[in-house]
């Protein structure tokens, strides 16, 4: 059978990590730092988890409060931990998900310790993982890096600042309409987050002026069916990254707008143009108290439904291949149109009060001082092993599969990972009680 560290074998994680060695530093208590540990702890290899804030701090205090998962409950599939709730077909909202990896937690019962930065990561002279901490520095055999691919907000570059009376905030710092002062909101940016925020803005009646970007949309049900429903049986979150049409390009791909919110549903920002929404093209510049946009929101709004309807009639062509009998539905016809492209926006003339920015973030491994990154500081690896042997990434946007980045499928590239440690360390498999960590490590 396969080995699990027994609790009371297990290495004490110290309060001080000075002079402390472990086979295997894990740096992030996040989901993926979790499913680390669980697919290490089975294979009996020691190790330690170093978490800067709290488990799961990111979805206690980086999501606003009425967000919801946009992937059905089902997905969630952490190692040994799938989903087990009344609602499979359904939605968690923040704080569902946030007693989904509470609960996981303690099932993995992992060596943790929380509040510690990781500040550098390096090598010394004999090839050994130096790990400089906020509590200390130790050394590892391998590191896994599991810290997601998330990190700094970005902002614009302007050619001048916003007045100073607009409050501005990014979109981990939304919570709700009430934290913003009274007056018209601007969200910048229409991928999934600012989607959803100027959603549920304009949902609780503040006047919303949304500047669209290239974010593509996908249906929420289509067919009788949610549309992850047809993916997954057409085996779409199983694709590797090097069968994708797009291959490695697929990893700077914004995310499909839709949301999880009350049961599912399409978000249309054409329906909430017509609704009383203001769109504006991408945001190129902010100059005299004005903001001005390129005239392309036009072809970004006929974009995303163009994504949308060949998602489609994908599936068509699936049903038709497979003989299945599923119900016919009408394809979308736009509900909206815009009269004119506004490539101009004087702000005294507007009422907006506040800004909230949702155009994306940046990856920041600054704080690893080894040569395995592009020029724009993404980690170059296969599948997350880099080119310095013993350094792995883990819980990166398409690190393998669609899902990599996400409960359905960093499980997977845990398991895979933790096979690789083991064999790098000269170990033997000592078999398979059939637990997931090993099943998803043979059959990846």
């Amino acid at each position: 059978m396969t080995a699990v560290i027994r609790r009371e074998d297990r290495r004490t994680p110290p309060a001080e990590l000075d002079g402390e060695h472990r086979t295997v530093v894990v740096v992030g208590g996040g989901q993926a730092g979790l499913s680390m540990s669980r697919c290490l702890d089975v294979r009996g290899i020691d190790h330690l988890v170093l978490e800067r804030d709290v488990v799961a701090s990111s979805w206690k205090r980086h999501r606003w409060d009425t967000f919801s998962l946009v992937t059905p409950n089902w997905q969630c599939d952490l190692p040994d931990f799938p989903y087990a709730g009344p609602d499979p077909h359904g939605f968690m909202v923040r704080g569902e998900i946030v007693d989904y990896l509470e609960a996981y937690r303690a099932f993995v019962d992992p060596p943790l310790l929380e509040g510690v930065a990781v500040t550098r990561l390096h090598r010394d002279e004999r090839g050994t993982f130096v790990v400089e901490t906020s509590a200390g520095t130790c050394t590892a055999d391998q590191v896994v890096v599991a810290t997601g691919g998330y990190h700094t907000p970005l902002t614009p570059p302007l050619s001048e600042p916003l007045p100073a009376g607009i409050t501005q905030i990014g979109s981990q710092d939304y919570r709700n309409p009430g934290q913003l002062p009274p007056g018209e909101v601007l969200v910048v940016g229409s991928g999934q987050s600012g989607a959803q925020i100027a959603e549920d803005l304009h949902l609780e009646g503040r006047r919303v002026h949304l500047v669209v970007g290239h974010a593509p949309r996908v249906a929420r049900f289509y067919r009788g069916r949610d549309v992850t429903d047809w993916l997954h049986e057409m085996g779409y979150y199983r694709m590797p990254v090097t069968r994708h049409p797009r291959r490695e390009a697929v990893r700077a791909q914004a995310n499909h707008y839709v949301t999880g919110r009350d049961g599912g549903r399409d978000i249309d920002l054409r329906r909430f143009a017509a609704e009383g929404m203001r769109l504006y093209g991408a945001l190129t510049d902010h100059t005299a108290a004005s903001l001005t946009f390129a005239p392309d929101l036009e072809s970004s709004l006929d974009h995303a439904d163009e994504v949308s309807e060949s998602i489609k009639d994908t599936i068509d062509g699936w049903i038709a291949d497979q003989g299945i009998d599923a119900p016919v539905e009408e394809r979308y016809t736009p509900v909206w149109r815009p009269e004119r492209e506004v490539t101009e926006l004087a702000l005294a003339g507007t009422g907006i009060t506040s800004v909230v920015w949702c155009i994306g973030f940046r990856q920041d491994f600054s704080w690893i001082d080894l040569g395995v990154f592009t020029g724009r500081g993404s980690p170059v690896h296969s599948r997350g092993a880099t080119g310095v042997p013993g350094l792995f990434f883990l819980g990166l946007p398409w690190q393998w599969t669609w899902g990599s980045g996400r409960f359905s499928g960093v499980g997977a590239d845990a398991a895979f990972l933790a096979e690789r440690i083991r064999s790098q360390r000269g170990l033997t498999s000592t078999g398979g009680r059939g637990d997931v960590c090993n099943v998803l490590a043979l059959g990846s």
